[in-house]
């Protein structure tokens, strides 16, 4: 998974991409007389963690192409990353529309990605984190960002069902929701018409 990395490292995988490519191997020592050895340390492991470069043996390195790069940075992560999560959830809103409708209704696209997300209050710092772990900006009710990002609604309890691997809210929530408004019209009657008659 392709993730965000601070300027010091698109700095030194700038220089990685310049002076080697994609092909042409190169080792920790390329920044021996650049910078320190635990600056360099933190260098390569960022690099490889966040999969900007990869390992062609034991001690030797190539760049990752940087347009796969740059397609990873705007792939959507947290279909992937929330199933990982240790804390309960539910889908909301427009995101429980997308799914009740098996995605006939999609709010996203890799310039807009939001996710509406029901978590309990009390579990506010764990999300911010798991969140920040996987470089995805989240917000608390409201909030926007280029690319995908998470609207957290805190609630006091949380009340979901599995659908397809995720938590979600009920039917009859997501389709009242998807009622409520012409342009979800379409994902309102394919809910209707697989599920059954509601809201």
């Amino acid at each position: 998974m392709i993730t965000e990395i601070p300027y010091y490292g698109l700095k030194a995988y700038a220089l990685f991409y310049s002076k080697h490519g994609t092909r042409e191997a190169f080792k920790q020592s390329d920044l021996d007389w650049i910078v320190g050895q635990s600056l360099k340390k933190k260098i390569f492991a960022l690099l490889l963690k966040t999969g900007w470069i990869k390992k062609r043996s034991y001690d030797t390195y190539v760049c990752n192409d940087p347009d796969h790069i740059m397609q990873g940075l705007v792939e959507f992560k947290v279909p992937t990353i929330i199933i990982k999560a240790e804390r309960p959830y539910a889908f909301t809103q427009l995101s429980a529309v997308e799914i009740w409708s098996d995605y006939s209704y999609v709010q996203r696209g890799i310039e807009k990605s939001p996710y509406f997300i029901k978590v309990l209050r009390k579990d506010l710092a764990y999300w911010k984190q798991f969140f920040s772990t996987y470089k995805v900006p989240c917000y608390i009710k409201k909030g926007s960002m280029i690319g995908e990002y998470i609207i957290l609604i805190p609630v006091r309890s949380l009340r979901f069902v599995d659908k397809d691997g995720y938590k979600v809210e009920s039917f009859d929530t997501a389709i009242k929701i998807a009622k409520s408004n012409e342009i979800y019209l379409y994902a309102y009657h394919y809910m209707r018409k697989k599920y059954g008659s509601a809201g």
